[in-house]
């Protein structure tokens, strides 16, 4: 029997949501409500891989939830919850656990990235996250994920699980009535856009990141009309003027970023873009780059500041979603732990 399509996908509560979120992440599930049925989750377990403040874990928790809603996803129309609500993440990600090979989650870049040389400190969690990763998303055989490039490997891996699963336990899948496709399916990315990845501020080579020292290395989600400018002012280009084409951002990685940046603001191409600014100074591109910038985060930044004066508010989305999700995964761990061989 086909799987009917739905779109799952998350965001962590870790540091302050910045303009890589929005672009790469928040913005594209918003128009994905209104193609698909979405879930759209808090990714909390996902957070403590690596140890967080209790309480500034909370808020980031209310602050990504707020994100959602102030960049225009309904909580009505789809679900938005956090991830720890629902048992049925964790169950699943035990049982992918034992179902995923240590082979393919050793050859996982992002874990060698974030562990760093310190690789046998790092938590278990970190090292299994791409089976949790799965778990969120099979759980609600989702059939579409929306992520950046950095992601594609994860999710590579979430069909690789997948698919051991339905062929090891083909037998018991034909039993309980499961067609050729299997239990789980074949979930696919979706990647698109002119930033799908966005750089750093500081240095076109990094990824923009929560984690960075500087602050000026990216645009917060929270930040003021006069720090966007600022920090797009200030951020790193070379002395060159843009190009007539995007040929010609090849080995300029910041001058790229920056038209990749307001590609996407402006909901356009990077061939638009340099049609209209080509030949032009960085001197005379950045502040349209910033006036655009806050023209467009302005209304979601003060959004975000009306829904965070009542946390009780976003706490009642919070759980009316995990309600929501929580009918959607339970048929699903029930039957799992019915093919597994589990009693009771």
């Amino acid at each position: 029997m086909p799987f009917q399509p739905r779109v799952f996908s998350g965001v962590q509560p870790t540091g302050s949501l910045h303009l890589g979120n929005y672009l790469g992440a928040i913005r594209r599930f918003v128009a994905l409500q209104d193609e698909f049925p979405c879930i759209y989750c808090v990714v909390d377990l996902h957070a403590i891989t690596v140890w967080q403040d209790p309480v500034e874990l909370a808020r980031a928790t209310r602050q990504v939830t707020a994100a959602f809603i102030a960049a225009g996803i309904d909580p009505k129309k789809n679900i938005v919850f956090n991830q720890s609500r629902v048992p049925a993440h964790a169950e699943l990600a035990w049982i992918f656990n034992c179902v995923a090979r240590m082979g393919w989650l050793n050859r996982m870049t992002q874990f060698k990235e974030k562990a760093g040389k310190d690789r046998e400190n790092a938590s278990v969690g970190l090292f299994a996250y791409p089976s949790l990763m799965a778990a969120d998303i099979l759980v609600y055989q989702a059939t579409h994920v929306p992520v950046g490039e950095d992601q594609k490997q994860h999710l590579e891996l979430t069909r690789d699980i997948a698919q051991k699963f339905n062929f090891d336990y083909r037998e018991r899948l034909d039993a309980l009535g499961y067609g050729e496709d299997g239990m789980f399916p074949m979930t696919e990315p979706i990647i698109q856009g002119p930033a799908t990845r966005v750089m750093s501020l500081r240095d076109g080579s990094k990824k923009m990141s929560k984690s960075d020292v500087s602050d000026f290395s990216r645009i917060n989600l929270v930040d003021d009309a006069d720090t966007i400018a600022q920090k797009i002012r200030k951020a790193k280009t070379d002395p060159e003027p843009l190009p007539s084409e995007p040929k010609g951002l090849e080995g300029r990685p910041e001058a790229d970023n920056l038209v990749g940046i307001y590609a996407a603001l402006a909901d356009t191409t990077r061939e638009a873009v340099l049609a209209e600014h080509g030949g032009a100074m960085f001197s005379a591109f950045k502040p349209a780059l910033a006036d655009l910038a806050v023209s467009v985060l302005a209304p979601v930044n003060a959004e975000m500041r009306r829904l965070l004066e009542d946390e009780s508010a976003i706490d009642a989305i919070l759980a009316d979603g995990a309600e929501r999700a929580a009918a959607l995964a339970e048929p699903v761990i029930r039957d799992v732990k019915r093919v597994v061989g589990f009693v009771g």
